[in-house]
């Protein structure tokens, strides 16, 4: 079945009242989901439809899931065609996980004003442009807690009316848009919302590193939250720009097929395995914040610790030597190419929010385009 009439079938038939036993035609549509072969999942996904729990729920909705992302409605992300309560229209959105959560916040003013809190974390993750795109705050016309939770659970959302709804080929080109944002937000998620566990599945033993099969697991950047330091005259404050950086880039290169890890890794700043591409070495990435326009400083100190790194940290220890990046907040001019015919990748912050670089950092998709 078209997703396209997937979506009207359920709008048009859908009762309420009808309750959700076997024969109820719409439950049983939405039953049928998971088994359904043609629609237009991305890679990687699969979906089930939801219609309520003994009694019907007001707001049918049919769950768009990650396998590598998260399998379940419960908590984490996932992506949600969700009906209003009088089926005139659909939302696709990007859910966080309600049930879980509401243990924590058992009081539903505290929960919506804690999942509005993450989802404004989580857009301000995101490539702008995209974020922009996808700003529609839903409304599912119901006084009940759990629509009203959805609504505020919602982090990005793009909303299809059933008399107009678009043609299946946008349906589907949005539907793996949504699925991209989806894995972005979900590295950011992965880092930002949840606690880390004790028993971390990474591993550091002498020069063996291995990580689980979560490529974030071995990513623990420092908080980018500025700080102050007392000195004589009173406390000043200090800016975390290069936490900041690091972690931004972290979570970047993850969407790029990257593994970054931090843990067990200081002095250098972040190491960046990909195994489909270079199974024998590792890439070196050190930040450095450009203060006032002025890079010279910021390049000559990434240089030297980078050679240094890969000589005492990989080649001194029996390991190939690394692929140096050198990694800036902004622009570095014509530091680039100073950089490439030292062997050294460069990649910078762009003013829209993405990544740039020099060219072998773009021939390691490093950057993003934007």
């Amino acid at each position: 079945m078209l997703l396209r009439d997937l979506l009207i079938r359920i709008a048009e038939t859908y009762d309420p009242k009808a309750g959700t036993a076997s024969g109820v035609p719409a439950q049983d549509l939405l039953r049928e989901v998971e088994k359904m072969t043609d629609l237009p999942l991305p890679h990687g996904f699969s979906a089930s439809g939801y219609g309520g729990k003994g009694s019907a729920s007001s707001t049918p909705w049919i769950g768009v899931f990650g396998r590598s992302i998260n399998t379940q409605a419960q908590e984490g992300l996932y992506l949600a065609y969700i009906f209003d309560s009088t089926r005139t229209s659909v939302t696709l959105t990007m859910q966080q996980g309600v049930t879980k959560l509401s243990d924590e916040y058992p009081k539903q003013g505290d929960l919506r004003r804690e999942l509005k809190r993450r989802a404004r974390h989580l857009r301000a993750g995101m490539e702008p442009e995209l974020a922009r795109r996808w700003s529609h705050t839903p409304a599912f016309r119901s006084s009940l807690e759990r629509p009203r939770a959805y609504e505020a659970a919602s982090v990005v959302a793009r909303r299809y009316e059933i008399a107009s709804m678009p043609s299946e080929e946008v349906l589907a080109e949005e539907l793996h848009v949504a699925s991209l944002l989806l894995r972005d937000a979900a590295a950011s998620y992965r880092v930002w919302l949840q606690q880390p566990r004790e028993n971390e599945p990474f591993l550091y033993e002498g020069d063996q590193h291995s990580t689980a099969d979560d490529p974030l697991d071995g990513f623990r950047p420092n908080s980018s939250s500025d700080y102050y330091v007392r000195i004589k005259g009173g406390r000043r404050r200090r800016e975390r720009h290069h936490e900041e950086l690091i972690e931004a880039f972290g979570l970047h290169v993850v969407t790029r097929g990257y593994t970054p890890i931090t843990q067990g890794m200081y002095p250098r700043d972040l190491v960046l395995r990909r195994p489909d591409v270079d199974r024998q070495r590792s890439w070196l990435v050190e930040g450095k914040a450009v203060k006032k326009g002025n890079a010279t400083q910021a390049v000559r100190q990434a240089v030297g610790q980078l050679y240094e790194y890969s000589y005492y940290w990989h080649e001194k220890r029996g390991e190939p030597k690394p692929h140096l990046v050198a990694l800036f907040t902004e622009d570095i001019g014509h530091y680039a190419e100073y950089l490439e015919d030292h062997g050294i990748a460069s990649i910078w912050r762009t003013d829209a929010g993405g990544w740039a670089g020099s060219p072998t950092a773009e021939s390691w998709d490093l950057a993003s385009g934007a």
